[in-house]
């Protein structure tokens, strides 16, 4: 039986199926997006993979067993350079893009098209505690730029970084981003949803009916239907148990304290080359467009300061 979910909000919804070690979840997207594309005027092909990527950093997110946040970024070799999406375990999200100079994308260009012109393409998964132990570094997966889709990408990255059988259905415009994820979690996992456990025979026929189900699921129709109606239409005959909705939201965790730590990283050199030819230095953030302005003594004080540099931030605009 499925109950009712209020879909007003930002919402992500998980489930399980009852008697066998498969889990899904969907998410909508659409205030948070349109936070994300406040500041910025992306292509349209950029917007469907960067709200793709935002959907399934939600999406996995949700399965994070630590506080703190997974980043995932894609360094591309072709007209877009760059794509940051951050969301952290209460589920709060930022996201950028870096284009290259001058460019121009096609509407209908493909995530080859964009990023992975000379098969040079790199997908990043960092996982970033918030408190970390002495020493203690940010985990940080690197594989190539492979599938020829977001969701194929992160299918592949899960199933050789992570050995979990892990499928995604992606789907992002201008206005909305949304995503169901369905997961085969290892058996004898300690039971954490209190789930009976089936034989393997059992578990495996579950898994490959959720996939088929799922996978009749098209593009438009993800977009266009609310998660009730989706979890009706797929699994109406399944045995499933529902949740309490989680509901994403757009937040930037950038201070002038990070900024700070960015113009270190820049190094002394760089930065007092830059201020004796601009005067000051103002840095603009890329996620929420926030201005934070140095000036000589700021920085002076900076660089005398001992204070490590910690900090993962995506590159700014410095200007004048």
């Amino acid at each position: 039986m499925l109950k009712d979910i209020n879909t007003s909000q930002d919402t992500l919804q998980k489930f399980i199926f009852d008697n066998a070690a498969v889990k899904g979840e969907f998410v909508e997207i659409s205030d948070t997006w349109r936070e994300v594309q406040a500041r910025h005027d992306y292509p349209a092909a950029v917007k469907t993979v960067l709200g793709e990527m935002l959907a399934a950093a939600a999406l996995l997110s949700a399965n994070l067993k630590f506080n703190g946040a997974i980043i995932m970024q894609i360094h591309g070799d072709g007209p877009v350079r760059l794509l940051v999406v951050e969301c952290d375990s209460d589920l709060r999200l930022r996201a950028t893009a870096k284009l290259g100079e001058g460019v121009t994308v096609a509407d209908g260009a493909s995530l080859t098209d964009m990023l992975n012109v000379s098969g040079k393409g790199r997908f990043v998964i960092t996982l970033d505690p918030l408190e970390k132990m002495p020493g203690q570094q940010p985990y940080q997966g690197i594989v190539p730029l492979d599938g020829d889709d977001m969701a194929s990408v992160i299918e592949n990255y899960m199933l050789r970084s992570e050995q979990l059988d892990t499928r995604l259905w992606l789907a992002a415009d201008g206005t909305v981003s949304r995503g169901l994820l369905l997961q085969k979690l290892p058996r004898h996992s300690g039971k954490e949803d209190q789930v009976e456990q089936a034989s393997e025979a059992d578990e495996l026929e579950t898994w490959n009916r959720a996939v088929m189900l799922a996978s009749t699921l098209k593009q438009d129709e993800l977009l266009s239907t609310d998660i009730q109606t989706l979890m009706n239409r797929l699994f109406w005959e399944e045995t499933i148990r529902v949740f309490e909705p989680a509901h994403p939201q757009f937040f930037c965790s950038c201070t002038r304290e990070k900024v700070g730590n960015m113009l270190k990283m820049l190094g002394q050199p760089e930065v007092e080359e830059a201020l004796a030819e601009l005067g000051h230095l103002g840095i603009n953030c890329d996620f929420c467009g926030k201005h934070y302005d140095f000036d000589k003594v700021d920085c002076a004080q900076l660089f005398a300061s001992d204070t490590p540099v910690e900090t993962l931030i995506a590159a700014s605009d410095i200007k004048h």
